[in-house]
This record gives structure tokens, sequence and C-alpha cells, in this order.
């Protein structure tokens, strides 16, 4: 405990009640959702910490959280997400890199810009059941590997694959897990590998994890209970929500 603190000690009390806040909110929607969590948590914690940190930071808490869902994964999700999620991993070290390159400011808009494009995607009409053919399935994987690396959302290419189709609603919701899962174990390799994982950012990660498990579970519990219609009616709410406040704040 003592260690975690000493890293903690660079944070300022604001950054970690933000921080804190903000993890609670976004694991709940995650839970209820299967995805958000980073779409909705890296524009927040980009306001208090650096792109870079925040990025990272989130993805030790999903990395850890979609190991301990490895069984509803293996059981539910499409084969499409694996590939998928084999080319976020290969994809987002170059993200990282351009995240790392960029100036802070420009970094913060473009987040917020990545978090509105997703919700403009889920407007578009839903399509038959059918996956689609190997360059649509690429090209998701590809930009969602970019998007995972430099903004820790893979999320706007890959919910509009998955809840803009008419599959039912827990293959849409496994599949999108364990793509986020692979997404999160790649960017923690990435930033390893790069040099720019601090210590404290990894400390930040784990003293938030416990919020993250206890916000997914009670959003997992309302999942079980809401109607298709609605699930879907609350992806859309918190594309838009999680993009507008992005916004609002960098006004």
């Amino acid at each position: 405990m003592e260690l975690i603190a000493e890293f903690l000690a660079g944070f300022t009390s604001v950054q970690i009640a933000i921080a804190v806040a903000a993890t609670l909110g976004a694991a709940f929607i995650r839970g209820l959702t299967g995805f958000g969590f980073g779409i909705l948590l890296v524009p927040i914690l980009a306001l208090a910490l650096t792109p870079v940190q925040a990025v990272l930071a989130i993805n030790i808490m999903a990395g850890l959280l979609a190991l301990t869902e490895i069984r509803l994964i293996l059981r539910e999700a499409e084969r499409s997400a694996l590939t998928i999620g084999v080319l976020v991993v290969l994809f987002t070290a170059p993200g990282l890199l351009a995240l790392d390159a960029t100036p802070q400011d420009i970094a913060r808009l473009l987040i917020a810009l990545i978090a509105l494009s997703a919700f403009f995607a889920i407007l578009l009409p839903k399509r038959g059941a059918q996956a689609p053919g190997p360059v649509t399935t690429g090209a998701v994987g590809i930009s969602a590997g970019l998007l995972t690396g430099f903004a820790a959302m893979p999320g706007p290419p890959v919910v509009p694959y998955f809840v803009g189709r008419d599959i039912p609603r827990m293959t849409a919701k496994a599949s999108m897990i364990g793509i986020f899962g692979l997404a999160a174990l790649a960017g923690i390799g990435s930033g390893a590998a790069i040099g720019v994982l601090e210590w404290r950012t990894i400390a930040l990660g784990l003293v938030l994890f416990p919020l993250v498990l206890l916000g997914n579970w009670v959003g997992s519990l309302a999942f079980g209970k809401v109607s298709d219609p609605v699930w879907r009616a609350c992806v859309g709410v918190v594309l838009g929500a999680a993009a507008l406040a992005a916004l609002i704040k960098l006004i």
C-alpha cells in the first residue's frame, strides 16, 4: 500500500476524485451495454491527466476486466471478433506512437471528435444479421487498433459493426467485450514497449479497478432486465452523451 501511495503522489486530489467518479460511472455503462468504458472515460480523464496517462490507465482497467469475463467471451462471441481482435493488436502501437507525438490540446480535441463519430455511426440504418465481408471486417480491425493506441477507443468502428446488425444483443456484447479486452492488453504492451507506461499510471489503474468491478457488476444486472430496443436506445444515448460532454468541456 505504501508503494501505491508513493506512485499516486504525483496526482492531485482533484485528479484522483475525477478519476474515481468517472470510472464508476463508465464501468456501469460498460456492464449495461458491453462497451463505452473508454469512450466515456478517456475524454474526462484526459482533462485531468495527460492523454497518454489516461489512455494507458484505462487500458489497464479494461484489460483486467476482460480477463474476468473470458468464459462469456468464449461462449457467446461471434467468430469475426477474433479477426478484428488480432488486427487491433497489430495496429495499436502505431496509434499510441501518434498520440505520444501529438500536442496535448490537439489530442484532446481529436479524442472528443472520435467519440462524436461513434454516435453518428450508430444512427445508420440497421442491417441484417450476416457478418460483413473480409474487406469491411479488416477495415474495422485496423481502424479499431489505431484508435486503441491513440484514444483507448476501439468502439467507434466496432460498436456499429455489431450493434448495427440484427444479431442477439448477448452476441454483440460478448464480441465487443472480447475485442476491447484484446485492445486493452495490446495498449498496455505497446505503452511498455515504447517507454511511455509509467509506474504511477499502473498504480492508478490498479487502485481504480475495484470500482470498475463494482460498476460493471451493477450494469450487468441492469442488462438482464431491459428489452432489446431499450438496450439499443441506451447505446445511442451513451455515445451521444459522451461526445457532447467531451466537446462542451473542450469549449
